[in-house]
């Protein structure tokens, strides 16, 4: 898991991420430029045609928690048309409602440990501005973090399930306090007053220690520990030179703290920090990053997630042995989202796959059959027409090679060339990876080539790479772009003149940059809630953000010492020189891409007399996340490549 600032955290949002990973086998070695049309060439077959209507129908699932005597399930879906939190057997069956909103979105977080409560948060409208909630027994609600422009996050319960933590900036919206939450009585106290602007991270069973992080910059940051009976800060992370660390979960015993690190290397490993005495030593190394990595309810289980080239790979452990556990093979997918009930005698887990979206399953350890309990895909999409993505790569102009994921249309062919978007992530320091993205999946649905880029500075390729854009935004990120297109057209199926870029969030910035900085090289641009003008993006940031302001001035640039650069790199300023068609989508309550962003941008363009079309979303924040909206925004983005890239103009979705 790289450290880096989540200034424009994600993609395209067109569901609530998940904190799981996934577990594919292992992959073959990624084919080069030279071999990749090879590669990745099918034999092209007959494939039916979806709407967008068709892919929204799909449901997305997400969360998972267990009831105090594990037979039943809470999570959240989308399957009202917003995200709601529902309960269900854990032999599969009915869904029952637990929220029933209509407007925002309401995510499951837990069920009480003793009781029929549960846990769940919301937003106003994609604010981000979250408070937790409890639903009572009774079906009523109380706000547990009552207030105004504070943001609240749930941090576990304790180890018998008598109190629970939460970390909010009600105090300074600045910076986060944790404290300590009575199960019954919903008393609280103060457990830790934050004034220095560490980010809070995991606390020890016996309340005793609490870690915690600090920003130095995007790819160099610290990791205290602080004990909260003798008042003392211990730093953990003595270094020279760049280096992550990242704190991930106390022993049982509370006598050591897991974390990574990628000190003296180009990846994370895992080590302990073993309190007595003051050592560190080395738990797992693998050949990529160690995404994160905890144990179950009483420690007899470690989880391990590795970040293996595009896709995550799944572990469990026998904590006491260091034996890897037998997880149950399936036929096609992998598994995320792994979460291990408190009596450690069962688990839940989603299966996922390019073509399989999350799909929940129950595991009892010691068996080989998982249950499944859902459906996702809709019954409308036969999964044969859609298609798996393969890992590919190229060498950028420098030399440097790129890593893509590559989404090839089943009907494109040398003999019937389809056009092609350059996908870009967000961030910065995102990071394309294979599985179920409906979006990218309606578009190859649809006939269009698709290659996701993680161009450098995209995080899970070690941290030389990880570094590789800082303070250069708007160029050889942006270059790698331009590769990309090349690539492309050395593809045999594809249509070298009909090549658009698109990308959502930081993924938009680098569209409308290519636009503007290289307005000969693409034939349209999509930009998602992207930023225009780096110097107000900078400016406006939330306030919760202050404890990595530093280090993302350091990554970006610093509207007080470089107002000259973050001008030459901002679209906004160079909007006359944009001649391509454009559709820009956007959010009204954003807090990380703010409105004026894309309104800038899109009266500018239009000032060239280039077609522009703008789709705005009253109810949204940075990400789609309502099927309405979904509906209208991404059956807008097909018809405007119909029209301005294929060729072919679009009457439906």
């Amino acid at each position: 898991m790289s450290h880096r600032i989540p200034l424009i955290a994600s993609a395209l949002a067109t569901a609530v991420a998940l904190g799981g990973c996934k577990q594919p086998d292992p992959p073959a070695p990624a084919p080069t430029a030279a071999q990749a049309p090879a590669a990745v060439a099918e034999v092209a077959r007959p494939t039916k045609h979806y709407t967008i209507e068709d892919f929204v129908d799909t449901v997305s699932i997400g969360g998972a928690s267990f009831s105090p005597d594990e037979r039943r399930i809470l999570f959240s879906s989308n399957k009202s048309g917003v995200w709601n939190a529902y309960t269900m057997s854990a032999d599969g069956g009915d869904w029952t409602p637990v929220t029933q909103s209509t407007t925002d979105n309401n995510n499951a977080i837990a069920w009480f440990p003793a009781d029929d409560r549960k846990l769940i948060t919301r937003d106003q409208g994609g604010n981000e501005l979250n408070h937790l909630y409890v639903i009572e027994a009774d079906g009523s609600e109380k706000d547990l973090t009552p207030g105004e422009n504070l943001k609240a996050q749930f941090a576990g319960f304790d180890h018998d399930g008598g109190a629970f933590y939460v970390i909010t900036n009600e105090r300074n919206p600045k910076f986060f306090d944790l404290y300590r939450y009575d199960a019954k009585t919903y008393a609280r106290e103060r457990l830790y007053e934050n004034d220095e602007g560490y980010e809070v991270g995991p606390l020890s069973r016996d309340e005793r220690y609490l870690a915690l992080g600090k920003s130095r910059t995007t790819n160099d940051n610290d990791l205290y520990l602080y004990d909260r009976r003798d008042k003392k800060l211990i730093h953990l992370s003595k270094h020279e030179g760049d280096a992550s660390f990242a704190a991930q979960d106390f022993a049982p015993d509370g006598g050591s703290l897991l974390y990574l690190s990628n000190d003296g290397s180009e990846f994370q490993r895992l080590r302990r920090y073993v309190i007595e005495g003051g050592t560190h030593e080395d738990v797992q190394r693998e050949d990529w990053d160690i995404a994160f990595s905890y144990y179950s309810h009483n420690g007899k289980y470690r989880v391990a997630a590795i970040n293996e080239d595009g896709s995550t790979r799944f572990e469990v452990y026998d904590a006491a042995s260091g034996q890897r556990v037998t997880l149950p093979k399936l036929p096609t997918g992998e598994i995320r989202g792994v979460n291990i009930g408190r009596s450690e005698q069962r688990a839940t887990f989603f299966l996922n796959g390019d073509r399989q979206p999350n799909d929940l399953y129950i595991f009892e350890f010691g068996q080989t059959e998982p249950k499944r309990l859902t459906t996702a895909l809709s019954p409308k999409i036969d999964p044969a027409d859609l298609v798996d993505s393969s890992v590919v790569r190229f060498k950028s102009f420098d030399g440097m090679e790129i890593p893509n994921i590559l989404w090839k249309p089943h009907q494109a062919t040398a003999q019937s060339k389809a056009p092609a978007i350059v996908w870009v992530h967000g961030g910065p320091g995102g990071q394309t990876t294979r599985g179920y993205n409906p979006f990218l999946q309606y578009l190859a649905n649809n006939g269009y080539v698709v290659l996701g880029i993680n161009n450098r500075g995209s995080s899970g390729y070690g941290k030389t790479f990880f570094a590789a854009d800082d303070g250069k935004h708007g160029r050889e990120p942006l270059w790698d772009c331009v590769e990309a297109k090349k690539y492309l057209q050395s593809l045999d199926y594809v249509d070298a003149d009909r090549i658009g870029i698109a990308g959502g969030s930081y993924g938009g910035y680098m569209t409308l940059a290519a636009l503007a900085f290289k307005p000969d090289e693409f034939k349209v641009g999509v930009d998602i809630f992207g930023v225009s003008n780096w110097l107000r993006t900078l400016e406006s940031i939330p306030p919760y953000w202050e404890s990595f302001r530093e280090a993302l001035y350091q990554e970006i640039g610093n509207p007080q010492t470089q107002r000259d650069f973050l001008v030459e790199t901002s679209p906004l300023f160079h909007a006359d020189k944009i001649t391509k068609p454009l559709i820009v989508l956007q959010g009204k309550n954003d807090p990380r891409v703010i409105l004026a962003e894309s309104d800038e941008i899109v009266a500018a363009v239009k000032k060239n007399g280039v077609p522009v079309e703008y789709v705005v979303f009253d109810d949204e924040g940075h990400g789609f996340t309502k099927k309405k909206n979904q509906i209208e925004g991404y059956g807008a983005v097909l018809r405007f490549l119909d029209t301005h890239l294929k060729g072919t103009p679009a009457t439906g979705g």
